[in-house]
């Protein structure tokens, strides 16, 4: 039986919302964890430098506090206390972000679980020549989600025409644009522009048909909103991504609404979700993630939300 010992972390702006404060100790029980308690630390957007160094010496510290999930913080907390970790994988240090935090003989390790995850949740509605140079995908967002599927999108053999990603902030598309660059994407394949209404309606606008458009900027969760305008059309017979599974979900109704009339596939965060967690839980705790285990968490999931 899972016992009560020690406890896993969970970063965000609103931990208590997330579904997986009820799915965590189902898990914990299915997989024989050391614990059941998940420990939420609610971080507002616009933390200080400090609250993040003092929030990983405070995890590196306790003994008890097994390792954690770092969700809308990634980038902010590898800006500010990546020094403090005894090693970080290839992505944390590429992608500038830690979405997983754990320990392994006595070590404070940092990983980057998002390109992976972003890839194994595409994967399920994606067809692996749906792009085929002729269909752009559109991501509007360039935090570390963002970041994080522009990687996976430029690893595919399968290349998109060109991935366009739009931010009000230049800051952070020039950070990716630093990123890609390091890791050799060629330079035509990315086309950043810093978000505006026009500027995204323009963007969908101009989206081959069949296109994948994505909502990685966090808007209609941790902030009500949506980065789309209204009255902008996706491109037709597209599929409509929404990172997010919970919150406000501006961006989803929106696709939702034009569904039927331009032939969409919409799809939302859950399944993204999932292969989030179980991939941080799996580098927590020692647990290989086999797709038949991940498909076993899947349902009990389900059930539990």
């Amino acid at each position: 039986m899972t016992s009560t010992s020690g406890h896993m972390g969970f970063v965000g702006v609103s931990t208590a919302e997330s579904s997986i404060m009820r799915i965590f100790p189902v898990w914990a029980d299915l997989l024989g964890l050391p614990t059941r308690h998940l420990e939420g630390h609610d971080l507002p957007m616009d933390a200080s430098i400090q609250a993040y160094r003092e929030l990983v010496t405070e995890i590196a510290a306790d003994p008890g506090h097994l390792g954690a999930l770092v969700t809308t913080h990634k980038v902010r907390l590898h800006a500010a206390a990546a020094d403090l970790f005894d090693d970080l994988d290839d992505f944390a240090r590429a992608c500038g972000e830690i979405s997983s935090i754990s320990k392994r003989d006595g070590q404070l390790l940092g990983h980057a679980k998002d390109p992976l995850t972003a890839r194994l949740a595409l994967e399920e509605f994606w067809p692996g020549d749906g792009f085929s140079s002729v269909r752009d995908a559109v991501v509007l967002g360039a935090g570390g989600a963002g970041l994080a599927l522009t990687w996976a999108l430029a690893e595919r053999s399968d290349a998109p025409r060109r991935i366009v990603v739009t931010d009000t902030s230049a800051e952070r598309l020039e950070h990716l644009a630093q990123v890609h660059a390091t890791r050799g994407t060629p330079g035509d394949l990315l086309d950043l522009r810093v978000a505006s209404a026009e500027t995204t309606a323009t963007v969908l606008a101009s989206a081959a048909p069949g296109s994948l458009v994505v909502n990685a900027s966090g808007l209609g969760k941790d902030r009500p909103g949506s980065p789309v305008p209204d009255g902008a059309a996706f491109p037709e017979g597209g599929s409509v991504w929404e990172f997010n599974y919970r919150g406000s979900l501006e961006f989803l109704a929106q696709a939702q609404a034009q569904e039927e009339t331009r032939a969409l596939t919409v799809v939302d965060g859950w399944r993204y979700f999932i292969h989030g967690w179980t991939q941080v839980i799996g580098e927590v705790f020692g647990v290989p993630m086999t797709p038949e285990l991940v498909a076993e968490l899947s349902r009990a999931a389900h059930e539990a939300r």
